[in-house]
């Protein structure tokens, strides 16, 4: 007891040193976001609520996450503002309808932060970074008694790959796993066989259902590899591009003339200059 009082005391040292030592700029911004919110404010600000800057959160959160491959660090520190931008703005629509604050969105993460680190704010011991996650893991499942599913706490807005990743990920927290590799990719390879026979038949429904089967089974080998399926496709679809805007550059006549050939020798050319 007394050393959790003791990490406990010095989390809130560091908050209130931290605080003293003044965050002008993020007090501003709250106070600026709060009067164009105010009937002396913006019009389009006050208008807006938690639906309608729903697509601003989710490109905002992408053209950061873009910065971040970029490696631009001005970039970065642009976009991660347009995206504390929508953090304030949700918070304080929340607070004009007495709902929440800002401090409330600060404080609950502030709290389960400390909660879900005992090793660093109390006294668990922990030999490596499994035995983080797996305490993360079982904190978090204390924390969400309300869920009765693994599959529950799945975000619905998220690409399917990454819902696909998780949900694979949930399964086997439970134990539902292949026994080895082996028999992973005797999984693939029948999906794939199942497709071939429900493209005989023609019925979209069903070949749409077979492919789902087939990539869903893809994911898998990913995260049995230790591999971000999501990122994996993202630098496919890079890799792609460039080549592709390479065979462009080096096409002597419209692509849409190319025979098979010619448009393979051309990728194979477009692939030697851009690795």
């Amino acid at each position: 007891m007394i050393i959790h009082i003791k990490y406990y005391t010095l989390v809130a040292v560091f908050l209130w040193y931290n605080y003293a030592m003044g965050y002008e700029n993020l007090e501003k911004l709250i106070e600026v976001v709060k009067k164009l919110r105010s009937p002396e404010g913006c019009q389009w600000d006050r208008a807006q609520t938690h639906k309608s800057l729903r697509p601003n959160m989710l490109e905002e959160a992408y053209e950061a996450v873009d910065a971040m491959d970029s490696g631009d660090m001005k970039h970065l520190k642009e976009e991660l503002g347009d995206v504390l931008l929508q953090v304030v703005l949700h918070a304080q629509i929340a607070a004009d309808e007495n709902e929440f604050t800002i401090e409330d969105v600060a404080g609950g993460l502030t709290d389960k932060l400390i909660h879900r680190h005992p090793h660093v704010f109390g006294n668990v011991k922990v030999n490596s970074t499994q035995d983080i996650i797996d305490n993360w893991d079982k904190l978090k499942q204390e924390e969400k008694k309300h869920r009765k599913s693994a599959m529950d706490g799945i975000s619905k807005s998220q690409s399917a790959l990454m819902s696909a990743q998780k949900i694979s990920k949930k399964a086997v927290k439970c134990g539902f796993e292949w026994p080895d590799e082996k028999s992973l990719y005797k999984c693939i390879y029948s999906e794939f066989e199942e497709f071939k026979q429900a493209v005989k038949t023609q019925n979209k429904e069903n070949m749409e259902e077979e492919f789902g089967d087939i990539l869903f089974a893809i994911v898998n080998l990913a995260r049995w590899n230790k591999i971000d399926a999501e990122q994996a496709l993202l630098k496919a679809n890079k890799k792609f591009t460039t080549r592709f805007r390479k065979m462009e550059e080096f096409a002597t006549k419209p692509l849409e003339e190319y025979s098979f050939t010619e448009y393979d020798a051309l990728w194979q050319q477009a692939k030697k200059a851009v690795q």
